[in-house]
């Protein structure tokens, strides 16, 4: 298989590092897409075979992410796979996230991902081909109360995932969306919000208790998108917990109170 052109943001460490290595052990070339130049060329360095690219760009910048697609063109002139990965932590009672955070979360958790589709899927269209995956989390389908506007931006990239599926399936393009629950990253650095220290605790137990890492979450990936797959939910009690709220919509809505309360009496 020839070598295809990966471009993936916020690969500067985390699952985005994972999931670059793995391109790369594959024979792929992958634009390493980070905030931070010292993170993208660290990742690059680790890359087994050659032709990658360390590459700086903020996902909530119009302008950064449209010199982003120039650079990848004037290096590549297309691409085949794109992974909008890059994102921020978050949390907090809906009612009383300030604005500014509303803003801040919003912007780089979903309108990041919506930069990344606008400025590479009419690279894949006018090819014929491509393949685009966006990171969102089970925070998006779970419904559960304090994930403030991160659980709301999460939700909204599932549902721009499932619109951009049917726009793009006449052009040849796949798109998938990965939905995992904890496991260990670096995301808790960027967590903010009213109640951010008492997330960054209760998360971090929950990372740690995780039975996955994102070595594993970033195989399951690309494995699982490859094959055709939508949806991707690498924890195996979160596929459960999704079918139980598309088929037993209430019965799911008590369990999620239970969890609450159980979780408040700690």
């Amino acid at each position: 298989m020839a070598s295809r052109r990966i471009v993936i943001t916020g690969a500067g460490s985390g699952l985005g590092r994972e999931m670059a290595m793995i391109y790369a052990q594959r024979g792929d070339r992958v634009a390493v897409v980070d905030l931070y130049a010292d993170r993208a060329e660290e990742t690059r360095r680790l890359l087994v075979g050659g032709g990658h690219i360390a590459l700086v760009a903020d996902v909530g910048s119009d302008s950064a992410m449209t010199a982003l697609r120039a650079q990848v063109i004037g290096a590549w002139e297309g691409v085949d796979v794109l992974v909008n990965n890059a994102g921020i932590a978050s949390g907090g009672q809906i009612a009383t996230v300030s604005m500014a955070e509303w803003q801040r979360t919003l912007n780089i958790n979903l309108m990041g991902v919506v930069r990344g589709v606008r400025e590479f899927v009419p690279l894949m269209q006018a090819q014929g081909h491509g393949r685009v995956l966006n990171i969102a989390s089970f925070a998006g389908l779970a419904g559960a109360p304090g994930l403030g506007a991160y659980g709301v931006a999460k939700a909204a990239v599932v549902a721009l995932s499932e619109g951009l599926r049917a726009e793009l399936q006449p052009s040849g393009i796949h798109v998938s969306v990965l939905c995992p629950s904890f496991f260990k990253t670096n995301l808790l650095q960027s967590c903010s919000g009213p109640e951010g220290e008492q997330i960054k605790h209760v998360a971090a137990k929950l990372m740690d208790q995780s039975p996955i890492d994102a070595a594993f979450v970033a195989r399951f990936t690309i494995d699982e998108s490859e094959r055709g797959r939508f949806l991707l939910l690498p924890h195996p009690d979160t596929r459960l917990r999704w079918r139980l709220k598309r088929f037993l919509p209430e019965r799911y809505f008590r369990e999620v109170l239970k969890y609450v309360a159980k979780a408040q009496s700690r």
